[in-house]
């Protein structure tokens, strides 16, 4: 997962606002009792990061493996695959 996806998968899961509260403020245990800006500023691979924010705020495992990803053919923002 590159970093884009990850902020993909949290404003789709959470929604734009209440997604960047969850990053900014959330402590995660997970990824050493960080924010998950923070681990991410750290290094920790963005997958990780997002696990540990989707078993923190309960998302269902159906919708924690390929989030952020785009479909095939759908265009991104600007036009591009």
């Amino acid at each position: 997962m590159k970093l884009s996806e990850f902020q993909v998968a949290v404003d789709e899961e959470f929604g734009a606002g209440y997604g960047s509260v969850v990053v900014n403020d959330l402590v995660l245990a997970a990824v050493g009792g960080r924010t998950a800006r923070e681990a991410l500023a750290a290094g920790v691979p963005p997958r990780d990061v997002w696990l540990a924010l989707c078993e923190a705020t309960d998302v269902p495992p159906a919708r924690r493996h390929g989030a952020g990803r785009r479909e095939p053919g759908r265009r991104g923002p600007g036009g591009t695959r």
